[in-house]
């Protein structure tokens, strides 16, 4: 390259191309799911810590779930918040790949501790009786352990994978933030090495949970199968149903984000998806895993019930 070569030291977050008067009207939709994702998920938080009779260890993984949920959303959610009421949609290059490497670990934490929960509840209804031996606190404590250190192990390798790439050309990310994929498009050199480690972490991450959870829901759904009582049998189901239906949305659409082949015509679709995993599965935990359960709504009355001393 000649010596008079410039280097990008800010990039610009597309968005979405809307009227500046759908802009404001969805600064407002996304601010209230945001807030409404952050108290659901707080509430969840301060419930598993107040009452003694959430720690085990199904609230224990709910409770990593919430932190998750809520690093995750303030993450994205914040800037992309700024960015609908503001015309200079600029991001420096240093805060970009800090969201890039928060985002990637965050996501794949969540698939790890997504596991980790479908494992407790297969011992809890395959196993019951040995239940408390098998998922002991130093079981749980590896398990969110192991989760929280790959999930960030690999999205340092992917920052810096990114960082030793030259940036130089055109400096507009079309993108909500700075999603990995489209900021590797702006790269002026071969990012084909950055491409086959995006692909094996989503093996590892993605395909080798999603398998894994699909086996655990197999073997609940048989035991299920086995209920003699047809209200616990439905209502078995239903949770079992409800916590299919957001994994499979969660893993589906990062699949189809990073192993499905990349085109065009798919940027404006990918930025939509991008709001699944930033505003929408940040809100739909707490309630599917957490505030339909009965304990949680119980404990929730219990603290609200509570006079002060």
């Amino acid at each position: 390259m000649g010596s008079n070569q410039s280097w990008v030291t800010e990039f610009v977050l597309v968005g979405f191309q809307l009227s500046a008067e759908m802009e404001v009207l969805l600064f407002w939709i996304f601010s209230l799911l945001y807030i409404f994702s952050l108290l659901a998920n707080g509430v969840i938080l301060g419930l598993i810590c107040l009452d003694l009779r959430l720690h085990t260890p199904m609230y224990f993984f709910l409770s990593h779930l919430a932190v998750i949920d809520m690093s995750y959303a303030s993450n994205n959610v914040p800037k992309m918040l700024v960015n609908l009421v503001n015309q200079k949609r600029t991001i420096s290059f240093v805060p970009c790949v800090m969201q890039t490497f928060l985002y990637l670990g965050f996501a794949a934490t969540e698939c790890l501790v997504l596991v980790a929960m479908s494992y407790d509840r297969y011992v809890a209804i395959c196993h019951p009786l040995q239940y408390t031996v098998i998922m002991s606190w130093r079981l749980c404590t590896v398990l969110a352990v192991t989760s929280w250190s790959c999930g960030f192990f690999l999205s340092l390798v992917h920052a810096i994978l990114l960082l030793r790439l030259p940036f130089c050309g055109p400096r507009k990310v079309n993108h909500l933030f700075c999603e990995i994929l489209s900021v590797l498009k702006l790269a002026c050199a071969d990012t084909r090495l950055n491409q086959m480690v995006i692909f094996a972490a989503c093996m590892f991450v993605l395909v080798v949970p999603l398998c894994l959870m699909l086996v655990s829901y197999m073997c609940i759904l048989w035991a299920i199968l086995k209920i003699q009582s047809k209200q616990g049998r439905r209502k078995a189901f239903s949770t079992c149903s409800s916590h299919l239906c957001v994994v499979g949305l969660f893993f589906g659409i990062a699949m189809l984000v990073y192993m499905v082949p990349d085109s065009n015509q798919r940027e404006e679709l990918e930025k939509i998806l991008s709001l699944f995993h930033s505003l929408f599965n940040p809100m739909l935990n707490p309630l599917i895993y957490s505030l339909r359960n009965a304990q949680m709504k119980a404990s929730l009355y219990r603290v609200l019930q509570k006079k002060p001393m």
